[in-house]
């Protein structure tokens, strides 16, 4: 993984300091002794001129790539070396000024919960409604954020967080799909569709779709535990024609159908989080349940 980013540093390392001699010498001795390690993982500060003026550096960074997964923080600046590095074709690239690029978000809130026998995303969950759990976890990643209802008492608890809402009273899933993306368009270069029962959705899962996405922009991208594939799902822009004109009563499924070699998966923790809320025991059993902390 590198990470990329024009921040302005102000300090100075030791090594920025040394001479080109006093750094070919002890610059060049840090990612040597790093490959002879049992750690699978290396993390190197930052990148950098000074360090891409001094050829034996860079070789041996090359190296240790070879041997080690590596992290480091490459500064935004046009010099061969960390374009090499950025470009190449085993590095997942996040640029730290903008890391999700531009995507959408369109939280699915118009079930009527027949099964649950009420409005069940504002039933209580662990001390809060329960759709809070999926606002929670979609917070500050997405450019645009729009929740599709039909229920009052939702419009009411997002409007309170200034969450953008469109209230409509249409009966099929594929309404709600078009209506929400149909809000937040053109702004966006991907959107992700997520279901309002999910709570013990994680926002560091919803984080790894949107990067995902960012960097292989042409996939379709869904959650997965295992071999078991679910929600939410992130669809790049040449789906979004497709997603706005479903057939009566389709959601995102459609499309997935249609398109199974541009579908991959980002791995979730655990299982739990692929589960939604259908009945009172649903509720009851997933309140009973506990993730790996964030």
């Amino acid at each position: 993984m590198i990470l990329t980013g024009a921040r302005k540093s102000g300090k100075t390392t030791l090594l920025s300091r040394l001479s080109p001699a006093g750094f070919r010498l002890l610059g060049t001795a840090s990612p040597r002794q790093c490959a002879e390690t049992d750690s699978e993982w290396i993390s190197i500060d930052e990148i950098g001129y000074p360090e891409t003026v001094c050829p034996e550096y860079c070789d041996e960074i090359l190296r240790l790539m070879e041997k080690k997964r590596l992290i480091a923080v490459v500064r935004t600046q046009t010099l061969p070396f960390l374009e090499e590095l950025c470009r190449r074709d085993d590095v997942f690239l996040v640029d730290l000024d903008s890391p999700f690029g531009n995507p959408g978000c369109v939280i699915m809130a118009s079930g009527l919960g027949r099964r649950f026998g009420d409005n069940k995303l504002m039933a209580d969950f662990r001390g809060k409604p329960l759709l809070q759990w999926t606002l929670d976890a979609t917070e500050s990643i997405f450019r645009l954020r729009i929740v599709v209802t039909r229920h009052a008492a939702v419009r009411e608890l997002c409007r309170r967080q200034n969450i953008d809402v469109i209230f409509h009273d249409l009966p099929y899933r594929s309404d709600t799909v078009r209506l929400g993306l149909q809000a937040i368009l053109p702004d966006i270069d991907s959107c992700m569709f997520c279901p309002g029962d999910q709570p013990l959705l994680r926002w560091d899962t919803v984080a790894s779709l949107a990067l995902s996405a960012f960097h292989e922009k042409e996939g379709i991208w869904r959650t997965a535990f295992e071999d078991a594939v679910g929600s939410p799902v992130l669809f790049p822009a040449w789906a979004f024609p497709e997603l706005l004109t479903l057939p009566e009563g389709k959601g995102g499924g459609f499309v997935l159908k249609k398109y199974p070699g541009q579908v991959h998966t980002t791995p979730v923790r655990d299982k739990y989080e692929l589960m939604d809320i259908d009945t009172p025991e649903d509720l009851t059993f997933l309140a009973e349940q506990s993730l790996p902390a964030q």
